[in-house]
């Protein structure tokens, strides 16, 4: 009997052995997108700098890519050391985790696929409980501690990403620097050459002062942000900076688009108090906890000067 199941074996057709085999096989782990961990041959690695604010991907091959994004905000624990893409999730679903609906109980259970999804259209979800490199409706918030411990990208970049890395790609989440190889060729230098004349720099001139503008609402502040930026003297110094380069900007302007601008710049500036009070957790009585509130005055911090940024390119 063995003999002749040995005989049947070897009349079996190349083909029809491999289709066999494969469907006797282990399933191959698959993501909610149909991608699978074996669908590059290409070696790949996502690195993540927290001091740069910036997520590296190396393949083989190919010179390093390099975005900007956003990490946790002070106060929130950010992971560190070696972990991997386990999931990928096309159009995700956000739940809150039970810290944030601690934090915040106005939070929804779970905000559907949409335009006010924070974790925007894609998502690869880590080894981490509750982490993930994901997009965001915020993206100005992309480069600074902003987030609740994951890693946000701006939405162009968080697709190139979600293509080019498959289920199972390592992680590995740095606090200093990024150790990146130099894909260029060194150049040789001829050693007869004598070398270039070292040249002092020309003095330059001081740029002019930034024009600093108080916030008139400052005697009367009762909302908790503008309290709290009225009474520490380097956001007052920030947002007075700010305020002052729009007037300029305002000045600039010929008077028939005068009043138009400074009303769009009074619906950007409450927009702007709305968005930085949800997202540095700003609320009355937080002064009675002073971790809460450094944490909160060094988001603060970030998102004025942000906004001290833009106002310098208009």
């Amino acid at each position: 009997m063995q003999r002749t199941a040995t005989f049947l074996w070897h009349l079996v057709p190349t083909a029809t052995l491999a289709i066999a085999l494969a469907l006797v096989s282990p399933g191959t782990p698959r993501a909610q997108d149909g991608t699978t961990t074996a669908e590059s041959t290409q070696a790949r690695q996502i690195v993540i700098s927290l001091t740069e604010r910036r997520l590296h991907l190396l393949a083989d091959g190919r010179p390093p890519r390099s975005f900007p994004v956003a990490i946790g905000r002070p106060g929130v624990a950010i992971p560190l050391g070696d972990s991997q893409v386990l999931r990928k999730r096309r159009d995700p679903t956000w739940r809150p985790t039970a810290n944030q609906r601690r934090e915040n109980p106005a939070l929804p259970a779970s905000v559907p696929p949409g335009p006010s999804n924070p974790l925007g259209r894609f998502a690869l979800d880590l080894g981490w409980t509750a982490i993930a490199i994901h997009g965001t409706n915020e993206p100005d918030s992309v480069g600074r501690r902003a987030s609740g411990g994951c890693f946000r990208m701006l939405p162009d970049d968080i697709a190139a990403l979600f293509e080019a890395v498959p289920v199972g790609t390592p992680v590995r989440v740095v606090s200093g620097p990024a150790a990146i190889p130099s894909t260029q060729p060194a150049v040789a230098v001829a050693a007869a050459a004598p070398p270039p004349p070292i040249l002092s720099p020309s003095p330059k001139a001081a740029p002019p002062p930034l024009p600093v503008l108080p916030d008139p609402r400052c005697a009367t502040a009762g909302a908790p942000l503008r309290r709290m930026i009225c009474t520490v003297p380097d956001l007052a110094a920030l947002d007075g900076r700010a305020r002052g380069l729009h007037q300029r900007h305002l000045a600039a302007l010929p008077a028939e688009r005068r009043d138009a601008a400074a009303y769009a710049l009074l619906q950007e500036e409450r927009r702007f108090d709305d968005r930085i009070t949800a997202r540095c957790w700003v609320r009355r009585g937080m002064e009675e906890d002073p971790a809460v509130a450094t944490a909160a005055e060094a988001c603060l911090h970030d998102a004025l000067s942000a906004r001290l940024e833009e106002a310098k390119r208009r």
